[in-house]
């Protein structure tokens, strides 16, 4: 991935979904060139800074992202729910409003799996379900069980500013619990246990160099096997390269330093597991190491 301001990368992010509406990653990282890896990250991080919004709905493994106001837009991506949950989506869709206690069991259940569709509030003792893009008040008739309210003509009451219910007794889910699916698309399903263990790993690293306090200016590469960032420490730009492993070895600490030298600047190693005792002693015998000359 070439050297780039990270805050260059989120704009064209920001930029691409107020261009394409709702985005997946592999949608992201293919317009800013990079990894669905790369792109989850920074869409992470733009979702934790309240830049953008993300879905709960999956496709595949995948939340959708979008800005705010673009809510409208995720209907597209409703041919993803599954049977019962695109029933109970075009059931609503077509009504606007539905009563809960009138519905059948398993469409009630599949209206609290829709959530970024399906809005509930209460009125009185009854759970009524509005669909997402409706702003209009309800309109109430005797009894009713599924009404479409634009469509009725007797007297009606208006109920004003209906609070709108949590039922669903939970938070939103991060990113760190994504929710299991099958995926739609091959190349998801090819990629998704590589992408979601490496994702984990770079997680981890973040939260280590956030503790002391080292900022990450770019991410230079990733492999299955090692991370490579640029940092600074103290006001010290450095290469950090961590290992997906827990045992490494003297090639890579020679990888490592073959990497540091490229770019010119001093190197931090991380890894899973302590340094083996033998790799240990090498580096204090290196470190102690003033020269070696060549006997003539």
């Amino acid at each position: 991935m070439p050297t780039q301001d990270t805050s260059q990368i989120k704009e064209k992010i920001l930029f691409t979904l107020k261009r394409r509406g709702p985005c997946l990653p592999v949608h992201i990282a293919s317009e800013i060139e990079t990894s669905i890896l790369f792109a989850s990250a920074f869409l992470s991080e733009l979702y934790s800074e309240k830049k953008i919004k993300m879905s709960y709905m999956k496709v595949g493994s995948s939340s959708i992202y979008f800005i705010p106001g673009q809510e409208y837009l995720l209907e597209k991506f409703s041919n993803y729910l599954k049977s019962k949950e695109k029933d109970a989506f075009e059931l609503l869709r077509n009504h606007r409003f539905l009563v809960d206690s009138r519905l059948d069991p398993a469409i009630r259940v599949a209206l609290r799996s829709i959530r970024d569709f399906a809005i509930p509030f209460k009125e009185g003792e009854e759970i009524i379900w509005r669909y997402y893009t409706e702003r209009g008040p309800m309109l109430r008739l005797p009894n009713p069980i599924i009404h479409k309210p634009e469509t009725i003509k007797e007297e009606i009451k208006e109920i004003k500013k209906p609070k709108e219910l949590d039922i669903f007794g939970e938070e939103r889910e991060s990113l760190k619990k994504p929710v299991k699916k099958t995926p739609v698309k091959k190349v998801l399903k090819k990629n998704v246990a590589f992408e979601k263990k490496n994702e984990k790993f770079f997680n981890k690293v973040k939260e280590f160099l956030a503790e002391k306090s080292i900022g990450i200016s770019d991410i230079e590469g990733f492999s299955k096997t090692d991370l490579t960032l640029k940092i600074v420490d103290r006001g010290v730009e450095k290469i950090l390269i961590a290992y997906n492993k827990k045992r490494i070895i003297e090639t890579d600490l020679l990888k490592a330093h073959k990497k540091a030298s490229e770019y010119g600047l001093p190197y931090i190693i991380l890894s899973l597991g302590d340094l083996p005792k033998k790799l240990e002693n090498f580096i204090e015998a290196v470190r102690n190491l003033s020269g070696i000359d060549k006997l003539m």
